[in-house]
């Protein structure tokens, strides 16, 4: 916990995959939700087959999942948006003539059934 899940479609290549990590990494590190800066696992997926509305062409996104263990108050986890929507503002491509749509979601996951190990 937490787990960062960035995921983009493919016609936003070449994505700054490493600058995003170091820089959304650093940024929620830095709040003092993140106790342990090795709790934090975030990866990136690419979509290469996707709709957006009622076709592909010119549309792109990139959407953040946050998964937390629950009982953060809804300020924190929209503090904690904002630190991964701004990284994400600032270092997604902007092709030429694509839309493009960035969203962050904060998912609880439920404390009782976490099972995390470390070795």
């Amino acid at each position: 916990m937490p787990h960062l899940v960035i995921e983009y479609t493919d016609n936003l290549r070449p994505f700054p995959e490493a600058e995003v990590l170091e820089a959304v990494n650093a940024s929620l590190t830095a709040s003092p939700e993140i106790q342990d800066e090795a709790d934090l696992k975030s990866r990136f997926i690419t979509a290469d087959r996707y709709a957006i509305g009622t076709r592909t062409a010119n549309r792109g996104f990139v959407h953040a999942q946050l998964r937390l263990l629950s009982g953060r108050s809804p300020e924190t986890k929209k503090e904690l948006a904002g630190r991964v929507g701004a990284v994400l503002r600032e270092h997604t491509p902007k092709p030429e003539g694509v839309m493009v749509q960035i969203s962050v979601e904060i998912v609880d996951m439920d404390r009782a059934s976490y099972v995390k190990e470390r070795r």
